[in-house]
């Protein structure tokens, strides 16, 4: 944090992640919303050599909501086949 930018409020928490990808910084910052409430996002080109810099705002007094069921979460295994010996 540079000495001329203001601190952010109690209970709040500014992050800045940096990744050679976009895709990278994304999951990243998933883990953190899944713990945290947050603002959105902010992403920009991270020096001239490619990569991302994502910003972000915490708020650490306040959880995310609670993390979905792994049935909501799960996916199909994507082959294609039903599978009808499960009730």
């Amino acid at each position: 944090m540079k000495q001329d930018e203001p601190m952010p409020s109690a209970g709040r928490a500014e992050v800045r992640i940096v990744a050679a990808s976009p895709d990278a910084a994304r999951r990243v910052a998933e883990v953190l919303r899944s713990c945290f409430a947050a603002e959105e996002q902010r992403s920009y080109p991270a020096h001239g050599g490619g990569g991302t810099r994502l910003h972000l705002t915490v708020d650490t007094t306040h959880p995310a909501g609670p993390a979905p069921s792994w049935l909501v979460t799960s996916q199909t295994s994507g082959n294609g086949h039903d599978r009808t010996d499960e009730v």
